[in-house]
């Protein structure tokens, strides 16, 4: 399930806006997360227009869940840069295609 924050993010965008923290709160006191504050020159969304964004949103964490993945996979750029000098840049292409094709985003 799509966090609030990921979907009132999306509707942002949609917007044709940036998520802003001046702009917007989200808050939980016990009885799940609503959003608090809203300064945008649109009107805050409905329940029913942050749920249109549930597929989009799943998709969205999933992918940044991969690329973190994909990220600690990789390295650091000092190691990326030794295992290209030590084994050459072909072999480095084709590690980082592996870890590509093991790792697809959506």
């Amino acid at each position: 399930m799509a966090s609030l924050f990921t979907k009132t993010k999306l509707y942002i965008e949609a917007n044709s806006e940036t998520w802003n923290s001046t702009k917007v709160s989200l808050q939980n006191d016990g009885s799940g997360d609503y959003i608090k504050t809203w300064n945008y020159s649109f009107d805050k969304p409905t329940n029913s227009q942050l749920a249109s964004y549930e597929t989009a949103g799943n998709t969205e964490e999933e992918n940044n869940r991969i690329i973190a993945t994909r990220k600690s996979l990789y390295g650091s750029w000092d190691k990326q840069l030794e295992e290209i000098n030590e084994q050459g840049i072909d072999s480095w292409k084709a590690r980082i295609a592996q870890i590509k094709s093991d790792n697809p985003k959506e």
